[in-house]
């Protein structure tokens, strides 16, 4: 059996529960005003992880189950897991027929070699790679993986993310910069490697979600759990204005919020 060489220990600070707790705080919002960004990689991920009728397809950090309803429209039998206990009661309504599982990507409950293909739809960041030896192990050989990650493309996410981080305390500042590194050049692909794949593409897609206005437009960016600290540090009072303030770039001459930012992928496969 093909043995991952990567590093298991966990990253500095790191606390599941409260990470699900921060991407649970607006689990509704999100799953439906934010999640559908995705859209465009999961099709990607379809495709290039070769998902058909029996595939058995693991989604990690799987929030409120969008790729698992996908993967199962295209026949695939589905898992998934995810810290966040409100996220996860959404996915078990939207996949009731899907494997779901509330707990950390860092010590996943399937044995060796249980599936043919993994996802992790900007779930799996920088500082990451014992997440990654638990995606190598319970990949079967000659499975394959995909991460996503935010890019270095244009990003409508930027400045909102400036604004939270700004008014955050600076212990999730850093913890932000380190997540955020798996979108320099050949750092994703370094972490692949190092956990035993071979890496096969990256890529990128433009994400794209439309709010009708700017009520809706806050609640969804304000639904991501990046935006916790801030809002617990500082407010929704403070936070708000500033927010919209960069947000209203984006309305269209309809009045239209439209949010579009540079989704990067890389694909990459267990030795057989």
């Amino acid at each position: 059996m093909t043995t991952s060489t990567a590093p298991t220990a966990l990253p500095t600070g790191h606390r599941w529960k409260t990470a699900g707790d921060a991407w649970g705080h607006a689990a509704v919002d999100w799953s439906c005003l934010f999640e559908h960004y995705a859209v465009n990689v999961i099709q990607v991920a379809l495709d290039r992880l070769d998902v058909r009728p029996g595939s058995r397809l693991l989604d990690i950090a799987c929030g409120s189950g969008l790729a698992l309803r996908l993967a199962e429209a295209a026949g695939a039998e589905t898992a998934g897991i995810d810290a966040s206990e409100q996220l996860m009661a959404v996915a078990r309504a939207r996949c009731p027929e899907s494997d779901l599982r509330l707990g950390t990507m860092f010590d996943l409950p399937w044995a060796d070699e249980t599936f043919d293909a993994v996802t992790s739809i900007n779930g799996i960041w920088g500082d990451c790679e014992a997440a990654l030896a638990e995606a190598f192990r319970v990949l079967r050989p000659g499975g394959r993986i995909l991460l996503s990650f935010w890019g270095r493309g244009h990003l409508d996410l930027r400045p909102c993310f400036k604004v939270f981080a700004a008014h955050s305390p600076e212990a999730h500042q850093q913890g932000m910069r380190r997540t955020n590194n798996i979108a320099r050049d050949g750092v994703a692909e370094t972490m692949l490697a190092d956990a035993g794949f071979e890496v096969l593409e990256r890529g990128s897609r433009m994400s794209t979600v439309e709010w009708p206005d700017a009520e809706t437009a806050w609640r969804a960016v304000s639904s991501v759990g990046p935006a916790v600290p801030a809002l617990e540090h500082t407010g929704a009072d403070v936070l708000r204005p500033l927010v919209m303030e960069v947000l209203e770039r984006t309305v269209d001459e309809l009045g239209v919020f439209r949010f579009r930012n540079d989704q990067e992928y890389v694909v990459a496969a267990k030795p057989r």
